[in-house]
């Protein structure tokens, strides 16, 4: 079974150490920078064209399917945990069994993408509505990339696989590779070949499919293990049974999570076009600090599963608290960052003198962020390795309901200010309802 250079032998557990936790995080930050410069070169090679509509276009179409492909992000954060505590346990026999199902689902997943992207497509016009011309440009972009959707879908487990191994530098390369294939079509396709939208869409369903099959390479050594397609493994009915419970908990979770957010830039929209575009460019604050996060939060996945696995109570107190730290460290220098730079990146971002005004304004609420967003960040990390995903679903359940209740308390006193407060109360809500669920958590160590 592949491992990183981190992982123990059977008889003698690598200590969790500092240096281990960053070969774990740091890959993961840097995937994740590349994510918004594709993003804008995507916008930057179709703007070459010198039109308005395919840029309207290749951004409506890349939001309808992100958002769809997002609702699957279930399958990598449940696969870390559950090949994490099957590593951690010496069941490398589970560990290629759960491989095969999470590639069989996300083909699948992605395979009925495919077949009702129509009904899909139209509901998605429905609720956001565009120009005849853009829509048809972003339909017919739409067309093309969805026949990447099960290389996406599938990835996904691939990445949480590889994750529970701390296998990061692997998923940096996947996403390198990724990103850089699609900026090289990009310029081919578009500017080299005239193709227009069709050839932003080509250029990204070649790339995720070349990311798949990196993703696949790298897994080829549980291909090895005979275990990957002993069927009655495969389908076993508890762990089927264990990994649907897991998913639709996360499901559940973030799907209130991204409610929540959506919630607040449509009550946004109601203070007018300049606090609405302020609150947009003041999101790309919280955007930052995720990506940040996400390393040492994953770092918590992988390592809190594989003590788990071990029935290692010690060892699981020792990956949270390791983490935890580098995740306090991160998040004093987005704060630091945010406090001297601030107004910088929000120039930066925007040259709308009233905007730049306005996001100012409600700049201390995300100074203020990073710290709030500490404990239920790295909390996140910590119960999805030990898979305790329905205390992560109540939680935010709990959470919400406080979201709710703040807006009506603060919204209509504080209006734009009370919006920010509001969703930073709810952060602070998930932060100590699973603070206080955690040592129910380790008990279950033992239990």
């Amino acid at each position: 079974m592949p491992t990183s250079q981190h992982q123990a032998p059977r008889d003698g557990p690598a200590a969790i150490t500092h240096r281990r936790v960053l070969n774990i995080a740091v890959p993961v930050v840097l995937a994740n920078i590349t994510v918004p410069i594709l993003g804008a070169v995507d916008t930057a090679v179709i703007g070459q064209l010198g039109e308005a509509a395919p840029i309207g276009a290749v951004g409506i179409g890349a939001i309808v399917l992100t958002a769809i492909y997002w609702v699957f992000n279930f399958l990598r954060m449940g696969t870390a945990g559950l090949a994490a505590q099957a590593l951690g346990a010496g069941r490398t026999g589970e560990v290629a069994a759960l491989l095969t199902r999470v590639l069989m689902i996300g083909l699948t997943a992605g395979s009925l993408l495919i077949l009702f992207q129509g009904p899909l497509f139209w509901a998605a016009f429905k609720a956001s509505p565009a120009t005849p011309e853009v829509e048809a440009m972003a339909h017919s972009y739409m067309a093309i990339r969805v026949w990447s959707a099960p290389a996406m879908i599938a990835l996904y487990g691939i990445l949480g696989w590889l994750l529970a191994q701390e296998r990061t530098r692997a998923m940096l390369a996947v996403q390198l590779l990724m990103n850089g294939a699609n900026v090289g079509l990009d310029f081919l396709f578009v500017l080299g070949l005239g193709w227009g939208v069709e050839g932003v869409a080509i250029a990204t369903v070649i790339a995720e499919w070349s990311g798949f099959a990196l993703g696949l390479w790298f897994c080829r050594a549980a291909f090895r293990v005979p275990a990957w397609r002993d069927w009655a493994r495969v389908f076993d009915r508890v762990q089927l049974i264990r990994m649907m419970r897991v998913n639709s908990d996360i499901l559940i979770r973030s799907l209130l999570l991204e409610s929540m957010v959506v919630a607040m830039m449509f009550l946004g929209a109601g203070f007018g076009d300049v606090t609405l575009a302020a609150n947009q460019v003041l999101f790309q604050f919280l955007h930052i600090t995720a990506y940040a996060m996400d390393g040492f939060a994953f770092g918590a996945e992988a390592l809190v599963g594989q003590a788990m696995g071990a029935r290692d109570r010690p060892r699981l107190r020792r990956a949270a608290i390791v983490s935890s730290i580098w995740g306090a460290i991160t998040v004093g220098a987005m704060m630091l960052i945010f406090l001297i730079g601030g107004g910088a990146i929000i120039d930066l971002m925007t040259t709308a003198p009233d905007v730049r005004i306005e996001a100012r304004v409600y700049l201390p609420w995300l100074i203020l962020m990073p710290l709030i967003g500490w404990a239920p960040w790295m909390l996140d990390g910590i119960f999805i390795g030990a898979t305790r995903t329905a205390d992560m679903r109540n939680m935010m359940m709990v959470s919400a309901l406080v979201y709710v209740a703040a807006l009506y308390a603060l919204l209509p006193t504080f209006g734009n200010h009370g919006l920010w407060a509001a969703l930073l109360i709810s952060f602070a809500s998930r932060g100590v309802t699973l603070g206080l669920r955690y040592p129910a958590l380790e008990a279950s160590v033992d239990g």
